[in-house]
């Protein structure tokens, strides 16, 4: 019989979901799919479509949360998952209005991934929010997505949502991610989205690429095939919350 191990984020769900609801709680959940999965500007699905979905619990500035995603990225490392499970919770507010923050813990999981590096992820994050923009630094505590020796790992990201009426919605970003002790791994991406929202229903197209390093002349984030796994693309996406 396998033993299950509650992650710090399961744990700060469960207590979430466990605490006593007001007015303000609010539960939600959503249900997608995109043309490919791109995680900080890479294919998580060797650049194919994924479906996705995800469950959202808050109760004043206490939040928490599980998504999931099909990936293929594992099974290209010659491991078995075929799935991505993220648990997270935290606390947000405000400074004042217009200013706020944010705080939490991310745990990516990779159920009998069978890799010999476990790729199981946790990170803590920090962001501020001035106006439509937002900065973020998230900091993983133990090795990076089944890098060796990444503890310690940096992921800092600027982004903003643009509010164009209509239910048009524009939203740039730029990242870069810092792979602690491996400078080849280490790369910057940038996206630039555009959504629709039809109540309760989304469409999207976001242009994405990842400046990714080459190595004796070959992407170091590459496909078995060698295609470079951030490479420039538009992916296509659609969403469905309820």
């Amino acid at each position: 019989m396998k033993r299950l191990h509650a992650s710090p984020a399961l744990l700060l769900l469960l207590a979430a979901l466990a605490a006593p609801t007001s007015a303000s709680a609010d539960l939600s959940f959503n249900l997608g799919a995109v043309s490919d999965y791109r995680f900080r500007g890479l294919s998580q699905s060797r650049l194919r479509p994924a479906v996705q979905g995800g469950v959202d619990f808050a109760s004043g500035g206490l939040y928490a949360g599980a998504w999931a995603s099909s990936i293929q990225w594992i099974r290209d490392a010659g491991g078995d998952s075929r799935g991505e499970l993220d648990v997270y919770g935290g606390i947000r507010g405000e400074f004042a209005p217009g200013l706020s923050w944010d705080l939490g813990l991310l745990r990516y999981q990779y159920i009998d991934h069978a890799l010999p590096v476990s790729p199981n992820t946790t990170e803590v994050y920090a962001a501020l929010g001035w106006g439509v923009a937002t900065l973020k630094v998230s900091h993983s505590l133990r090795n990076l997505f089944g890098t060796a020796g990444s503890k310690g790992s940096t992921y800092a990201d600027l982004s903003a949502g643009f509010d164009l009426g209509d239910g048009f919605t524009l939203t740039p970003h730029l990242g870069y991610q810092k792979v602690a002790h491996n400078d080849d791994l280490s790369y910057a991406d940038v996206a630039v989205g555009l959504s629709k929202d039809f109540g309760g229903f989304s469409l999207s197209a976001s242009a994405v690429h990842a400046d990714v390093k080459k190595v004796g002349g070959a992407p170091v984030y590459a496909s078995p095939k060698g295609r470079n796994l951030g490479r420039t693309t538009v992916v296509l996406g659609v969403q469905a919350d309820f």
